[in-house]
């Protein structure tokens, strides 16, 4: 059995397309987990479970579905996937999931374009419950590494490397593929096989493009001499480029909804075979 943990908060937008694309490239049965936050109107006869509880952190929110899942499976070489309401795979992922079996116990997208970030990331994360549940798997932040910055942070799926890291267990990490890049951390393909869309539920802000901010903030003379007006100013231009991430996010999302392959756009899939994709193109 496939079991799917997956959070959607405030918006019912990518339900739909998540589950198309789920059904399209998961091979054989599979099960949705999915916490639904202040979408009381989203019926729920396509979920195999649903939690509702006006719980706010990810990280607690995933490890309570996956405590959920190890407790209805019945086989340790089940297949638990995590999954964020605006990842999807969107190819077959039939060899990528029997690696989990034969290979390493655990695969998951690592995105290190994110200042450098190491650990393992919920946008999407394969292993088995009887890997999980050996690890005690947590999504919590906690265990730490180094930025690009050499500086020490975490974030969620800090303690998840931790355990991996103490109990020596090898896991593959998916990095970013794409061959055109609209946004440094947005719109990502990871390991050909799955897109992320990020801050497909938030207004466009990202921690890398926060960090670049400070590091500007930090690094010019402009900043020595007059701090207050090259902050002011610095904020005022990280705002603008949050709008301007909300605009292209919503013009990707707009791709996604007419077209079936709208993610030729990151791959660079050649014209020729794009046409030639156009016999099996699908629409929601």
């Amino acid at each position: 059995m496939i079991y799917v943990a997956t959070v959607h908060w405030k918006s019912d937008r990518w339900l739909n397309r998540q589950q198309a694309y789920l059904q399209h490239h998961l091979p054989g049965e599979f099960r949705i987990y999915a916490w639904l936050n202040d979408l009381p109107a989203v019926p729920t006869d396509t979920f195999y479970y649903v939690n509702r509880e006006p719980v706010a952190d990810h990280a607690t929110k995933l490890n309570r579905l996956a405590d959920t899942i190890c407790a209805d499976s019945q086989r340790e070489d089940d297949l638990l996937i995590f999954l964020d309401g605006d990842a999807f795979p969107i190819a077959n992922l039939a060899p990528l999931l029997q690696q989990v079996l034969t290979a390493t116990p655990l695969v998951a997208v690592q995105r290190l374009e994110n200042h450098g970030d190491r650990q393992p990331h919920p946008c999407f994360c394969v292993t088995t419950v009887g890997c999980w549940r050996k690890i005690q798997g947590d999504w919590q932040a906690g265990y730490v590494w180094k930025n690009n910055d050499g500086q020490e942070v975490t974030d969620v799926g800090g303690n998840l490397l931790g355990r991996l890291t103490a109990a020596q267990i090898p896991w593959t990490p998916l990095r970013r593929t794409n061959r055109i890049n609209l946004h440094p951390l947005f719109f990502g393909i990871y390991g050909e096989v799955i897109y992320h869309h990020g801050a497909g539920f938030r207004k466009g802000d990202s921690r890398a493009e926060l960090a670049e901010f400070q590091h500007r903030a930090r690094a010019t003379l402009w900043s020595r001499l007059f701090p207050g007006w090259t902050r002011r100013r610095l904020i005022a231009e990280y705002l603008r480029r949050m709008e301007q991430n909300h605009a292209l996010s919503e013009q990707v999302f707009a791709s996604i909804e007419s077209n079936w392959e709208f993610y030729q756009q990151f791959t660079g899939v050649p014209s020729a075979a794009a046409v030639a994709c156009l016999s099996r193109r699908r629409r929601f």
